[in-house]
């Protein structure tokens, strides 16, 4: 299942307004800046968000966006929701808005379901619940422990790395 950069660059983006809750509205564009991300992809995505009521702005010389709730109450699910839709792990799995859950798009062959119905149900169950069980604070966290150190490479390994190639 691949997400898009949509839903990579809305997660960096909310991992970095947790990062700086409490010290007053962030700057979309110093956020750009310290993720590397291009802005006026950013500001398309912190739309969204903003209308999914999980960031909110503030207009001004001292203006710029902030979690619109605490880090703890917001989880992946609602993120990914907001910024990409429905998860379906395959194409041919559509939105049924009506029920909000995705259903196989498939006509049932000769009396028979879908095959893969069943495999691809569960990975989609799987995918939201992982997602509904990682919340941004989680995210903060992880992203604000210290690195372990690299380990150096042997010399003898090295030179036989270079001479491999």
């Amino acid at each position: 299942m691949f997400f898009t950069t949509k839903a990579e660059y809305g997660v960096r983006l909310l991992v970095e307004l947790g990062r700086q809750a409490g010290h007053g509205p962030v700057a979309l564009k110093a956020i750009a800046d310290a993720e590397g991300l291009p802005l006026a992809y950013l500001e398309r995505i912190v739309a969204l968000l903003k209308r999914a009521g999980l960031v909110e702005s503030t207009r001004g010389a001292h203006g710029g966006y902030r979690l619109a709730r605490d880090a703890e109450t917001v989880t992946m699910d609602e993120v990914v929701l907001a910024l990409e839709g429905a998860v379906a792990p395959m194409s041919c799995f559509v939105d049924d808005s009506e029920e909000g859950r995705v259903l196989c798009s498939h006509v049932a062959d000769s009396g028979h379901g879908c095959a893969t119905k069943l495999l691809w149900t569960r990975v989609q169950g799987g995918v939201i619940k992982a997602l509904s069980q990682t919340t941004l604070a989680e995210l903060v966290a992880f992203s604000e422990r210290p690195l372990p150190p690299l380990s150096p490479v042997p010399a003898h390994a090295a030179s036989q790395l270079i001479a491999s190639t």
